[in-house]
């Protein structure tokens, strides 16, 4: 699995962090970002209702092949 977050857009609203504790966390400055060695999102079934529940849609989730 494939997780990008768009700084750009993101404004830290903090729902993919209460939605999946594992594998997001927010930055000093409040913008999501990820865990470190939670890149992948590895099995946490919660990273794609994270990405859902993200208000400005900052966040994408897709399966890698291979």
């Amino acid at each position: 699995m494939h997780i990008e977050i768009d700084r750009d857009v993101c404004i830290g609203a903090g729902q993919c962090a209460l939605t999946a504790p594992g594998v997001f966390t927010q930055d000093d400055d409040g913008f999501s970002t990820l865990l470190p060695g939670r890149e992948d999102g590895a099995g946490d079934p919660m990273v794609k209702e994270a990405a859902r529940a993200c208000p400005v849609g900052a966040i994408k989730v897709s399966e890698t092949v291979g």
